[in-house]
């Protein structure tokens, strides 16, 4: 075999064993592409693993209104838990927690899940607080479950624009405006009432008036 065939041969079993190389990179459960790992926060304590976790702002970032928390929450275990409550450490911020459906605790069901944040789900609402929070920011967060017990980690403080403008906090000033519409239709009602009242004389007046007028006749 001459010199440049064992060359081209030689290139040909590299180019092989680099192609085999990464085949096996790309496969199996110990593969490369299986070790990526979400921007946002996630952590696994116990039976418990919590994933893209974020702490979501009002869009006007001028806005001292609430707080939402958003993530989700696996249970790998046997038994049910409950997420008794979500805090900033160092700060007064204590989260109201609401099921998705009626009252009552937050369950995250055994081999199941729990999504926390967005419409039809469950929410963490950070009404006070909101003062510690920094858009931007890589806020320590801490969730406690009935039986796991603690679990920190810091997520990222984002304001509700973009991709997670359905995932913000619920605007407050539609509740104003409907606080704000009971006083006019009140108004309203007692300028109706008002307008009734004002009417009441002239329509006695003119009565007045008509029974004066056959009075003067029939005398006449």
């Amino acid at each position: 075999m001459s010199s440049s065939l064992r060359r081209g041969a030689l290139a040909a079993s590299a180019i092989a064993i680099s192609i085999a190389s990464l085949a096996a990179c790309a496969a199996g459960n110990d593969a490369q592409t299986l070790q990526i790992k979400p921007d946002n926060a996630a952590t696994a304590v116990g039976d418990l693993r919590l994933q893209n976790v974020l702490i979501i702002t009002q869009p006007d970032r001028e806005s001292t209104g609430p707080a939402v928390v958003s993530a989700t929450v696996f249970n790998t275990g046997d038994s049910d838990q409950t997420l008794d409550s979500v805090t900033l450490p160092g700060t007064s911020a204590s989260a109201r927690i609401k099921p998705a459906e009626g009252t009552g605790p937050l369950t995250v069901p055994a081999h199941g899940s729990v999504v926390i944040g967005g419409k039809g789900n469950a929410s963490a609402v950070l009404a006070s607080g909101r003062e510690a929070l920094k858009d931007g920011n890589a806020q320590k967060i801490t969730f406690t479950f009935s039986k796991t017990g603690e679990i920190s980690l810091r997520a990222f403080v984002v304001p509700a624009e973009s991709y997670f403008s359905s995932w913000g906090p619920s605007e407050t000033p539609s509740a104003t405006a409907s606080a704000t519409e009971t006083p006019s239709a009140s108004a309203s009602a007692s300028a109706s009432a008002s307008a009734s009242t004002s009417e009441s004389p002239s329509a006695g007046a003119t009565a007045t008036g008509s029974a004066t007028a056959s009075a003067t006749a029939t005398a006449g």
